[in-house]
């Protein structure tokens, strides 16, 4: 039952993707076989090779996304998603490649996690919040909307504004993430982000995606920034350089999680909104697997309803408190939080 109010809470399209595409096309008609529809983490794999020719093989070596393996190699130590498994087949003093798109789900249902309100604070209604993060205890936040974007620190108990700084027109504002006193901002569709100073806002450089599509939401985990960008993946990103150093993909036991988008980090865990939807999902982010989601909708009904009110965005820990202060685009409300698992 759980899960099938996982499946009803996001509105997610999660269709079984089969596990297995077509093999690269090769006159010897060798092809990779999985014996299986689905594959799962903690799944082996038990390979074979499909040889309607019969032809003398006498050797075959795998590899999933570059990496050895054998055909019997248990699906641990891997980040979830789309891969590419290639199988170099020895035969009568020949080589030939043959590949297969694979996809690697989750094996575990995501658990439901309800709240409690601790306190509800006053929040700038004009605010299209993008990004949401405490550092040594004040409240920073980035908001969207081209001509309208902004980057502020804010009193969290009054809604006051403490110190703010106006994007350039052309700039759509998007997540926010601080470490070792630089504030790193993230912008639309510009492909470009900015640092600042975290004490004067002064800005210290501007950097370019590399990979990644766009740019939504960010965090780190005192180590790395993890970037999202509006699909299922979270870039990994060098804080020195900016370099995005590889991703993880975000799936369920089911499908993958589109329209990833303001990201949290959290005791471990990357907390993330989904775009249209007020709930939150918790991911391992070793994995990219989805350990558990969080319903907000009933909040909407308790912010002021008004003809701009959007969805919820803005997820910020609060670590000496332990509570999780979460609010929404335009919402006049900044919600305290305490989430327990159901």
């Amino acid at each position: 039952m759980q899960f099938f109010k996982y499946l009803i809470l996001f509105c997610l399209s999660l269709a079984l993707i089969n596990c297995g595409e077509t093999n690269t096309a090769n006159q010897t008609g060798l092809s990779i076989d999985l014996n299986t529809k689905s594959l799962l983490l903690g799944d082996t794999l038990n390979l074979t090779i499909t040889n309607p020719k019969k032809l003398n093989i006498t050797n075959v070596s795998y590899q999933l996304d570059g990496k050895t393996i054998t055909k019997d190699d248990v699906l641990q130590n891997i980040t979830l998603g789309e891969k590419s498994l290639v199988a170099t087949v020895h035969y009568d003093d020949k080589t030939e490649t043959v590949s297969k798109s694979i996809t690697i789900y989750n094996n575990i249902i995501p658990s439901i996690y309800n709240y409690e309100i601790v306190n509800t604070y006053p929040h700038d209604i004009t605010s299209y919040t993008q990004g949401l993060e405490f550092y040594n205890g004040e409240l920073y936040e980035s908001t969207g909307q081209y001509k309208e974007s902004k980057l502020r620190k804010v009193n969290f108990e009054t809604g006051d504004v403490l110190k703010n700084v106006d994007l350039n027109d052309n700039f759509f504002g998007e997540g926010l993430t601080i470490l070792d006193e630089k504030l790193y901002q993230l912008t639309w569709r510009a492909k470009r982000g900015f640092v600042y100073d975290i004490n004067t806002f002064e800005k210290l450089k501007t950097f370019n995606y590399g990979t990644s599509k766009e740019g939504w939401g960010i965090c780190n985990d005192g180590i790395t920034l993890y970037k999202s960008d509006g699909t299922e993946k979270i870039w990994m990103l060098n804080p020195e350089n900016l370099i995005e150093k590889g991703h993880i993909e975000v799936y369920t036991e089911k499908g993958k999680i589109p329209s990833l988008n303001e990201l949290e980090w959290i005791d471990g865990k990357i907390f993330a909104n989904i775009y249209q939807k007020n709930g939150v999902v918790i991911i391992n982010p070793k994995t990219g697997g989805v350990e558990g989601v969080i319903n907000f909708t009933p909040l909407k009904e308790l912010v002021s309803q008004h003809q701009e009110l959007d969805v919820l965005n803005g997820i910020a820990y609060h670590p000496e408190r332990k509570t999780i202060f979460v609010t929404g685009k335009n919402w006049d409300k900044l919600f305290e939080v305490k989430i327990k698992k159901q």
